[in-house]
This record gives C-alpha cells, sequence and structure tokens, in this order.
C-alpha cells in the first residue's frame, strides 16, 4: 500500500512517525491526483511525491516530471494537494486563509504552491538557468467554487494556478499544456540531479536584505508569521490598537530569517521599526554586515536593555529577535541610578511598539536569568489587556533541513523523551565522531580547503583570558593533551589576525580559535566541531553532568543543580546545531567518545581528508 511505503520513508527522513492527518491526506489526496493524470493521458508522467525541498524539511505533495508538448524540454508542475471543502481568505489578508479544522489563518494554497516553485528555481541547479521550466497548482479535490470563493483574490500565476473539483477538466487541460502523454523518469532524474545551491546564510545577504529587497524565499508557517506581523502594523496604523506577536520555533526554523525580512520591509515603507536582540554577538554582526555603509540602517539594530527610557508607542514595530534570551529586568550593575527600575524587560519591550513581535525557541536558555517565554510573554500581554497571537514554526531550515538529525540531537541530549538512538544517515546531514581534536581539526581544514565554511566550538570548560598583552598571540587556553588552541577573541578588537568576539562566526579568520556558546548562538556554518567537555559525561546508561568541571562564570553558587544540569545540556544542543551540512564531535572522556561511536556508525576521518 502505497501509505505504508510513504509511512517508512518519513520515519527514516525525520525520525519519527507521520501523524494521523497526514497518513489520511496520503490515502485520500494522491489517488485523486492520480485519477486526474490518467483521465488526463499523462499516465506515464513521473510522480516525485513528498518530494524535499533543498536544505529544508519542507515537502511538497507532488512535483511532476516530463516533457513539454511544445519545446520539448525538461517541465515540472509542483502540486499541493488539499482535502478542504471550503476555505476563506482572512478578511483583509488574501496571502492567508480561514479553514474550519484550524484555528489560526494558514497560509493561502496558491502562495505556497508559488513559494515551492519560486524556491525551487532559486536552489535547484536543473531550474535555476530554466525558471520557465516549472509550474504550479493547488488541488482541492474535496471542494466546490462556491466553497473556495475569494481564494484566488491572492493572484494566479504560471507557479500559482488553484482548482476545485469543480474546475477538474481545467485542471487535466492545464496538465496538459505543460506535460507530454510520454515518460518522464529522465526529466525527473535531471531535477534530483540538479546542484543544490548554498544556504543562503543570514549574515551573507543581510545587507541586501535590509536595504534593497528581499533575499529569502518564506515558506508556508514563515510566510503566515510574516503576513501576520505586516497585517498587524497596518491595523495598528488604521485603527490606532496593539498587538503582540510571538513566533516560536526551534533553531534552523527560520526565525532570524523572517526577522531581517520584517525589517527589510518596514524600512522600505518608511515605518518606524527597530530589531532588538540579548545577543552582543549578533547585534555586533547584524551592524557590521546590514549597516557596513549606512548609519541609519546600523541603527536599527539594538539591546533588549535600551529601551528603559523610551517613549511608550514610539516605535511601529521592534522586532525582539532571540527572544528567550530576555531577562527579568534590564538594569545591570553598569545602568545609572536615575533609570533603574525593577520594570520587568519583556514590559519595556511591549510598551516600546505598536507592535511587538518576539522570536524565541524556549529550548536554547542557556544562561541564568534568562526567562523568555510564551507564557512569560502571554502573561505580560493579558495584564496589559493586549490580544496576543503565536503562530509556530516546525520546519527546519539548518542541519540541511534534517529533522531526524535534530530530533536525533534532542534524544541524545535526553531533551526529548527515548534516550539515545543510533544515527540512521539521512543524505541531509553528516554526523561524524573524532577520536583526537586534531583529527577534528584535520577535517575541518580539508572541508575549508573545498570552499566550505568551518569553526569548532567547545563546552565552556577552560578558563578564558580576557586580556592578551599588546603584540602577543591569544593564550591556548583550550587544552587537550598536546593540543591547545585560545577561545576565540574577549571583547570588541581583534588580536593577533584574529576577529573580535562579535565576529568569529562570521569573519573567516574566526576559525583556529575555539567559540563557546555565547559567540556560536545565532549563527550558522557550513561544517561545525563540536568539543564535549568534561561538565557532561556518558556514564553507565545516562548522562551526568559535572558543574565543577564548568567555567562558566554566569553560574553562581546559588544557581540549583537543576538549572545548571538543563542549561548545560541547552548549551550542547545549540551547539550541536549550528552546522548546515555536517557536525564532527569529540568528547575529552574515553567511556563517553566510546557511546558516541556506538550511535554514530561512519568512515574513519583520517580516511575522509
Amino acid at each position: 500500500m502505497l501509505s505504508l511505503r510513504l509511512t517508512e520513508q518519513f520515519v527514516h527522513d525525520h525520525g519519527h512517525k507521520p501523524g494521523a492527518s497526514e497518513v489520511r491526506s496520503w490515502e485520500r489526496s494522491l489517488p485523486a491526483l492520480m485519477s486526474v493524470l490518467l483521465e488526463a493521458g499523462l499516465g506515464d508522467v513521473t510522480i516525485l511525491m513528498e518530494y524535499g525541498l533543498p536544505l529544508t524539511s519542507k515537502r511538497a505533495d507532488a512535483v511532476l516530471a516530463g516533457i513539454h508538448p511544445r519545446t520539448g524540454e525538461p517541465s515540472y508542475v509542483v502540486v499541493e494537494l488539499k482535502q478542504w471543502s471550503q476555505a476563506a481568505p482572512e478578511e483583509d489578508e488574501p496571502l492567508l486563509c480561514r479553514v474550519d479544522t484550524y484555528t489560526r489563518p494558514v497560509l493561502n494554497p496558491v502562495e505556497q504552491v508559488r513559494g515551492y516553485c519560486d524556491y525551487l528555481v532559486s536552489f535547484n541547479g536543473a531550474l535555476a538557468g530554466h525558471p520557465g521550466r516549472i509550474a504550479g497548482a493547488a488541488y482541492l479535490h474535496n471542494a466546490t467554487e462556491f466553497g473556495i470563493t475569494g481564494l484566488a483574490e491572492v493572484g494566479e500565476s504560471e507557479r500559482g494556478r488553484l482548482f476545485s473539483e469543480e474546475r477538474r477538466g481545467a485542471f487535466i487541460r492545464f496538465l496538459q499544456e505543460r506535460l507530454s502523454p510520454v515518460n518522464g523518469a529522465a526529466a525527473a532524474d535531471e531535477l534530483l540531479a540538479g546542484k543544490i545551491a548554498p544556504s543562503k546564510q543570514l549574515m551573507a545577504v543581510a545587507a541586501q536584505e535590509v536595504r534593497e529587497r528581499e533575499q529569502f524565499v518564506l515558506l508556508d508557517e514563515q510566510r503566515v508569521a510574516y503576513e501576520t506581523v505586516m497585517r498587524a502594523v497596518r491595523k495598528a496604523a488604521q485603527a490606532d490598537r496593539k498587538e503582540v506577536v510571538v513566533v516560536t520555533g526551534g533553531p534552523g526554523t527560520g526565525k532570524s530569517v523572517i526577522a531581517l525580512s520584517l525589517l527589510g520591509e518596514l524600512y522600505r515603507q518608511g515605518r518606524t521599526a527597530i530589531h532588538a536582540t540579548g545577543s552582543q554577538s549578533f547585534t555586533k554582526t547584524m551592524r557590521k554586515v546590514a549597516g557596513a555603509r549606512k548609519r541609519e540602517v546600523q541603527d536599527l539594530f539594538k539591546y533588549f536593555n535600551s529601551f528603559m527610557t523610551a517613549e511608550r508607542n514610539a516605535l511601529d514595530v521592534i522586532v525582539c529577535d532571540e527572544a528567550h534570551r530576555m531577562r527579568k529586568t534590564s538594569a545591570n550593575r553598569y545602568t545609572p541610578a536615575a533609570h533603574r527600575s525593577d520594570k520587568p524587560q519583556v514590559e519595556e519591550l511591549i510598551d516600546a511598539a505598536r507592535v511587538p513581535v518576539f522570536l524565541l525557541d524556549q529550548h536554547q536558555v542557556v544562561r541564568p536569568g534568562e526567562m523568555g517565554s510564551v507564557k512569560e510573554i502571554r502573561d505580560a500581554a493579558s495584564a496589559k489587556g493586549l490580544p496576543c497571537t503565536v503562530v509556530e514554526l516546525d520546519s527546519q531550515f539548518r542541519c540541511g533541513g534534517s529533522d531526524a538529525y535534530l530530533q536525533w540531537v534532542l534524544r541524545l541530549l535526553d531533551l526529548e523523551e527515548g534516550g539515545p538512538q543510533t544515527w540512521e544517515p539521512d543524505g541531509k546531514m553528516e554526523v561524524l565522531v573524532a577520536e583526537t581534536p586534531q583529527e577534528m581539526e584535520d577535517l575541518l581544514e580539508h572541508k575549508r580547503a573545498s570552499g566550505y565554511g568551518a569553526r569548532i566550538s567547545a563546552g565552556f570548560c577552560w578558563k578564558w583570558s580576557k586580556e592578551t598583552r599588546p603584540g602577543a598571540p591569544l593564550p591556548n587556553d583550550v587544552v587537550i593533551g598536546d593540543w591547545e588552541r585560545p577561545w576565540n577573541v574577549y571583547g570588541d578588537r581583534g588580536v593577533a589576525g584574529a576577529p573580535p568576539s562579535a565576529l568569529w562566526a562570521t569573519d573567516p579568520a574566526g576559525f583556529g580559535q575555539v567559540g563557546c556558546v555565547y559567540t556560536a548562538q545565532g549563527f550558522e556554518y557550513d561544517w561545525s566541531g563540536v568539543i564535549v567537555g568534561p561538565d557532561l559525561v556518558w556514564r553507565g546508561e545516562r548522562w551526568v553532568v559535572n558543574r565543577d568541571a564548568s567555567k562558566d562564570p554566569a553560574f553562581k553558587r546559588s544557581t540549583p543543580d537543576s538549572d545548571v544540569d538543563l542549561l548545560i545540556r541547552h548549551t550542547y544542543k545549540v551547539l550541536l546545531t549550528r552546522g548546515m551540512m555536517g557536525t564532527v564531535i569529540y568528547s575529552t572522556d574515553a567511556e563517553t567518545r566510546q557511546k558516541l561511536s556506538e550511535l554514530v556508525s561512519a568512515p574513519h576521518l583520517a580516511a575522509m581528508v
């Protein structure tokens, strides 16, 4: 049975079983598509079912591959299948729509399939030079025209057409105009073999994103989050009202991409908007990259504690990225007495704009005192009588788009139930275990020589020299046997060719120093080397956290053991999810290395160099 085969492949790709609703959609929607193809005389066309979009965990329901009847060239039709019997555009926002089975607005399927087509043209070499080869259609095979009236208000195009069951004949003609009744295997092979373009890493395109035009294609719930914010902005301007929006998702779900897309569009519209984070590294990097030639762009990037004296509703929008790093209050030992208050930081941020937007991952809290959570924000909004809309992201864009890898990391660190499991290669993410740190570094150097970016990071288990004598090299603080390397620079100025702390993850000269969670969090690179220090070791059948092995000054004597335990696991989750293409893991502990080697069956690293 087809649905059983799809279920087996889904488990392999994602590390968990598909939901019952997804299995039902396969059982009901795929036969409907097959029936249309047979009636159209296109039974020889190749169907790529649940086609994975490059470098993401997103999947198109079906891509039809064949030969164009007029040009004789490969031709592709992306088909999004919906079981909906009715759907209506969201009030004053046709890009979103309301469906009875969902409590919140979802992306209009016309825009959904159009986004898939645009994304494939951007990332698949078989289409990059031939954008006219692809078309897209949403087929709502249970719907009448009356049931979906209004969805076409979003505007149809070659890459985004809408068909109900009532317009089955029009759908058949649409397919016949783009696909010949011949075998499509060769065209399918060409698409599958298409060279995948490198991921558009966040910092590499930040300047264009903010100053010029959108560089990223937002998909599905990413687009829903974006449109939800823009709709709130319009309503705030028209009706003099406030609304809080929360966007939540794990690492690599595209939160920062959404933040930049919003900031860029608001900036171009002339609205007052600010990007804020609790990360010095992220903010300084954005100022350098996105605001390299424009001071006014640099000024768009602030810290969470910059709004203690802000005028209420002075901004149209404040985009709070990495909101899990919010603190209880903005006051610290450097705050002037006149500005000190006990006002919660989340309240300051809400008060600062008509539309405060919070993007967060509740599993990336790595320091005591960080308290950004959906509940905290909802409670603060409720206390002020403000509506709070939450959009959840669940698709993976980091780690090669590998849901299976992210799930493997969560279970490895006991952050999800089930315990560690054997890594099953999924073709998206490479996972390797090194026997020595030198072996790890050699492999990463080999990857760098091939044009990839790479960094080595570690748990905070070695003291960090804060000062370096003028003219002296960085001290080799991280010592493992005869392998010695410095931490990344402490401070805002480069040392001996090494970049300042905030630029370690993005400046190529950052390779050669070891980064920690505070310089790696929020960034990504092609290949990630992770040193698991003696603060987290495997003993018997479980992990043991040794807080005494941690040199993190954020952990005070008053920090409970339970908090330290969770924060250290969160730290390694962050470090293990920075890589876009591969992760190499090394543990300083022999028993832990043995456990990791049992979980990861991979070729010896020396053979790969």
